[in-house]
């Protein structure tokens, strides 16, 4: 693994300082959580969480990082400390694939506030970015009404580590495979892929191109056939191959056509009649260029014939919702319940150290909403639950006893500094994910308009919440 341990904002190094030199040593807790939804969503997909194990379990300062920070002008008795430096708090997180909403914890650190403090850029660094991406992926298969999507955006990622954990990520969200190689070699996932245009123009003729590349590849012969003519000379040329292929007795597994300009609406519709009534219906169509869950959408509306979308730049990049707006604060110190107020009520934080807890109806097992309560209160299914909007207090729903299910969503990570979680593969994940997806309603996965899920504050918290604001409007 990389040498992250720098991977932090200057400020946060100057706050650590402070804070040793101060002899601050007491336990700290802060809340992981995001505020609106990415693009409009019901929900977004949590990720990102195997990666902060990985940093956390190697975050030591190594030699040349001491060098470093020395050079910036830190004090010799600080950077003693960093050299032997090492996380001994605690970590608890929601299962990386879950699906979240605003303002709940989806992860919390417990420790002394120096360690607390220094994980607060990496983490978010982790999260942010790849649960933009899950939820990306989400609502664009959710607009292929079933079809698979493969993550094509590699070369369009800002960067390579976006492109890899972009990649990882949109798998979890609900794509079936990446071109990706570097991702699928290291999270076990699908790799999928054709050719270019270029390999096209190599030859003397496209009909040859098709013929070499069904040769070196019966079993997965996917033929590009917009560099010229779609119509006129792509389809006919591949048709060709594809009775050609019969004829030597090959039986592909997978084979087809890919569409990659133009109407692909129409191209598709008119391809598939081309291909239905040359004997190759089992011949499939896989479209790309500039794709996302708007134009999927409307090319459903159109009627088009397509089995397989390759979606790109629009997916890797979150074209038109570029930040998650995940934030990290501190909500209690030295065992004391913290709040952050402003003018701005959105930015007005929930205060103590809290649980998270999913409420399920009893019968369909879907959400049906989300509680935050005080860690040590006793939330049981032993009675009615009256749940309330902490913003407009008066709006209430009550859960008869024996109705509903309760599940506790923050697992322990690292407790004592010690990893005491197992990381399940990239391919779990998304399996688990699409259990989550499911027990969402319908109303919560619209890709415009959703419900927005409840999430209600615990009376002892609301209550704390309130007396926290009064005190702090009476300084």
């Amino acid at each position: 693994m990389r040498n992250l341990n720098l991977l932090t904002d200057y400020y946060q190094l100057t706050m650590a300082q402070g804070y040793y030199k101060k002899g601050k040593e007491e336990k700290a807790v802060f809340d992981l959580f995001y505020r609106r939804n990415p693009c409009n969503n019901g929900y977004a997909i949590f990720t990102g969480l195997e990666q902060i194990i990985e940093y956390v379990e190697n975050f030591d300062f190594e030699k040349d990082d001491i060098e470093y920070l020395k050079n910036q002008g830190f004090d010799d008795k600080f950077l003693e400390y960093l050299k032997n430096f090492s996380f001994t708090g605690d970590i608890y997180s929601v299962p990386e694939g879950s699906v979240v909403f605003p303002k709940e914890p989806l992860l919390k650190v417990e420790a002394p506030i120096l360690q607390a403090q220094l994980l607060e850029t990496p983490l978010l660094n982790f999260i942010n970015h790849q649960s933009l991406i899950a939820t990306k992926a989400a609502r664009i298969t959710k607009a292929t009404q079933g079809k698979n999507v493969l993550e094509f955006g590699l070369r369009r990622a800002h960067g390579p580590d976006a492109g890899i954990y972009g990649a990882r990520a949109a798998v979890i969200g609900g794509c079936s495979g990446t071109s990706n190689v570097l991702a699928g070699k290291k999270f076990g996932v699908n790799v999928s892929g054709t050719h270019a245009h270029s390999w096209i123009m190599s030859f003397d003729s496209e009909l040859e191109a098709f013929r070499t590349y069904a040769n070196n590849f019966p079993n997965s012969c996917i033929l590009l056939v917009d560099t010229y003519d779609t119509l006129k000379s792509g389809v006919p040329n591949a048709i060709k191959v594809f009775k050609e292929m019969r004829e030597k007795g090959i039986d592909s597994d997978f084979y087809g056509i890919r569409l990659d300009s133009g109407d692909l609406a129409y191209l598709s519709k008119e391809s598939r009649k081309m291909l239905d009534e040359a004997g190759f219906e089992d011949a499939v169509i896989i479209a790309s260029s500039s794709l996302d869950e708007n134009v999927i959408t409307s090319l459903n509306l159109q009627g088009a014939k397509i089995d397989l979308y390759g979606v790109g730049t629009k997916l890797i990049t979150s074209h038109d919702c570029p930040s998650f707006g995940a934030v990290y604060k501190m909500s209690e110190y030295n065992n004391e319940p913290k709040i952050k107020i402003s003018d701005n009520i959105e930015k007005v934080t929930n205060p103590g150290n809290k649980k998270l807890i999913r409420i399920y109806d009893k019968n369909t097992m879907t959400i049906r909403a989300d509680l935050i309560a005080l860690q040590d209160e006793e939330i049981k299914e032993n009675g009615p639950i009256t749940l309330f909007d902490s913003r407009d207090s008066w709006k209430t729903t009550t859960l008869k006893k024996g109705s509903y299910k309760l599940r506790e969503m923050l697992n322990p990570i690292f407790q004592n500094g010690k990893l005491v979680y197992d990381s399940p593969s990239v391919q779990e994940i998304k399996k688990y994910t699409e259990k989550e997806k499911e027990s969402l309603g319908n109303e919560y996965k619209r890709l415009t308009n959703p419900h927005i899920m409840k999430v209600d504050l615990s009376d002892k918290l609301f209550d704390l919440k309130r007396k926290l604001l009064n005190q702090n409007s009476q300084k």
